[in-house]
């Protein structure tokens, strides 16, 4: 093994179990709900003035109990932060690592902050925060592992690295679940904010290793990034892949943040399934195993059939979609515990598409605009998609008198749409793949 596998490896293990940490500190809220409305809209809280402007407003044109629509705020305060300053991350020229154990460290810090907030207002804030930190991190890891593995196994190394979704959410909704009802669901925030420290920690000590190239076998000097100017992100917009992958990633987010935000009290409160912990556990653990079987199957079937099928990655992507949705849709409406069979096979469909989707975002852009692109992608699909639809649920909520089949319809539309979309930028792919490729085995020679 070379001196650069083994950079890459330990790099990719590093990144892998930030990312969990990433997934578990985001799903944490979603697993405590209930607990949060209890805690802060439970008859007789007093609210500040602006929780009580926020109330007034929503109560408006939602009848006299927006309390849904509030806590789908909290999601919303995450995803705007987070989508507005991860191109300023993705664009900074300074060690990557440093900027990883920045965002590392300000958002376990800041998921403390959250079990300690005694108002709304500051529960607010505080997952602001979170946003900035995950916001370091989210477009420098992806970019960076597509630094340091070739072409060839690049759709394996990112179905292994987003693996962390499946897992890192199940962590969060049975810690959040399970703690909370031991404990008290503040320590559901508290207990990770240690291993997040410890980690950030780590990133300090890091070499910046060595870049494999866009074939196997080469090794050079990292790219280095460029300062893009409104017009280098245009040109990245200009790119078909990348704008057909990123609207179905934008519409594939819209469904998939806000259901994973209200489902566990979705199945708890509206479909009447007893014990928040327990939901909370067995939901968990269909995560676990679909998302990393779906996670898994989906990079490494795109990889098989990269030069079989014209844009595998768009078709595998996009037929998963095609399958997932009705999946979904049934189990809105069968009895449990039947449901739980169909939302374990939805969940294996949505996760199909993990490693395919964001291996098409680092085969299309050059090495050393990947992070710019990667944070433009994360500007797009989070502004279209799950800043705004975990509150869309819950105004829709509010709305019907607290009829959540309604609201989750009106979201599981996009999953069929993001399907769609991918499908129709299939034709592109082979086209976009080979122009990144060529330029850069022009300047490693």
């Amino acid at each position: 093994m070379t001196q650069n596998s083994k950079g890459a490896q330990a790099a990719l293990w590093l990144l892998l179990a930030i990312n969990l940490f990433n997934w578990i500190d985001r799903q944490v809220l979603a697993a405590v709900v209930p607990y949060i409305r209890e805690e802060f809209f439970a008859p007789g809280v007093e609210q500040g003035a602006f929780v009580e402007w926020l109330l007034k407003f929503f109560g408006s044109f939602l009848g006299g109990n927006p309390e849904n629509a509030m806590i789908g705020l909290l999601a919303m305060a995450f995803m705007v932060t987070y989508m507005v300053t991860a191109p300023i991350f993705g664009a900074l020229r300074m060690k990557r690592w440093w900027i990883i154990a920045f965002g590392v460290i300000v958002w376990s810090l800041a998921t403390g902050a959250s079990g300690m907030a005694g108002t709304f207002a500051l529960l607010l804030v505080s997952r602001c925060f979170v946003g900035i930190g995950e916001a370091a991190y989210g477009p420098i890891a992806p970019a960076m592992l597509s630094d340091l593995f070739p072409l060839a196994v690049r759709g394996k190394i990112m179905a292994f690295f987003y693996l962390a979704i499946p897992i890192g959410s199940a962590l969060g909704f049975v810690l959040g679940g399970v703690v909370a009802a031991w404990l008290g669901w503040q320590w559901a925030f508290y207990l990770v904010v240690p291993p997040g420290i410890l980690l950030g920690i780590w990133c300090l000590f890091m070499k910046e290793p060595q870049v494999a190239g866009e074939t196997a076998g080469i090794s050079a000097a990292p790219a280095p990034a460029k300062r893009l100017s409104l017009k280098g992100y245009i040109d990245i917009l200009r790119i078909p892949s990348f704008r057909f992958d990123t609207l179905g990633m934008a519409a594939m987010t819209f469904a998939m943040g806000g259901i994973a935000f209200w489902i566990p009290s979705y199945i708890h409160e509206y479909r009447g399934v007893p014990n928040l912990a327990q939901v909370n556990l067995i939901f968990g653990g269909i995560l676990v195993v679909a998302g990393i079987a779906g996670t898994v199957c989906g990079g490494w079937l795109a990889d098989r059939l990269r030069d079989r099928v014209k844009g595998s990655y768009f078709v595998v992507s996009g037929v998963a979609m095609l399958v997932g949705f009705p999946l979904w849709i049934t189990a809105l409406y069968v009895p449990f515990p039947y449901a739980w069979g169909f939302i374990f096979g939805a969940c294996f469909c949505l996760f199909f598409s993990t490693g395919p989707t964001n291996t098409i975002l680092a085969n299309v852009t050059h090495p050393a605009i990947r992070a710019s692109a990667f944070a433009l992608n994360i500007l797009v699909i989070h502004s279209l998609g799950d800043v705004i639809s975990p509150m869309v649920i819950g105004a829709v909520a509010d709305a019907t008198g607290g009829n959540m089949n309604t609201a989750f319809m009106v979201v599981s539309a996009f999953i069929l749409l993001s399907g769609v979309i991918w499908l129709f930028g299939a034709r592109h792919l082979a086209a976009d793949t080979a122009k990144v490729a060529d330029t850069t085995a022009q300047e490693e020679r």
